[in-house]
């Protein structure tokens, strides 16, 4: 069948990388290299978390949103085509997890609230022991 009168028929670059560099393009060149800066700055974090142990600076609530909140964003996410998002979104779950789990796990009871208070005895006086007054 002819090309009717007027029509243009443009070459495609069928097979052709969409690159400037020849290798990738520029959005996934750019959500790898941020992938990469966002992961590793939050490895500073966990280290001292697996480190010290000592989370008492993390709000619990805000950590538990968190989770809660990449547990409903994995349904994006994931429906997504595959690429840099997808890494870095389950470094997120991941590692809120972590600090989830060893928030939970290292907690430590209110400064000044000793392990054997109860409710019951709770702001009444006890007798100190003759040592913690200074007697022999």
């Amino acid at each position: 069948m002819p090309i009717p009168a007027g029509c243009v028929i443009w070459p495609t670059r069928q097979g052709a990388p969409d690159s400037y560099l020849g290798l990738m393009n520029i959005p996934l060149l750019a959500g790898t290299v941020s992938t990469v800066l966002f992961a590793s700055s939050m490895l500073p974090m966990l280290f001292k978390a697996v480190r010290t142990k000592d989370l008492a600076s993390y709000s619990l609530s805000n950590i538990t949103l968190t989770n809660i909140a990449n547990a409903v964003h994995s349904f994006y996410v994931f429906d997504l085509p595959a690429g840099p998002v997808w890494l870095l979104h389950t470094f997120y779950v991941v590692t809120s997890a972590l600090m989830l789990v060893w928030c939970l796990r290292y907690r430590k009871a209110p400064t000044g609230t000793p392990a054997t208070e109860t409710p019951a005895t709770r702001g009444h006086l006890r007798p100190m022991s003759a040592a913690a007054i200074g007697h022999k």
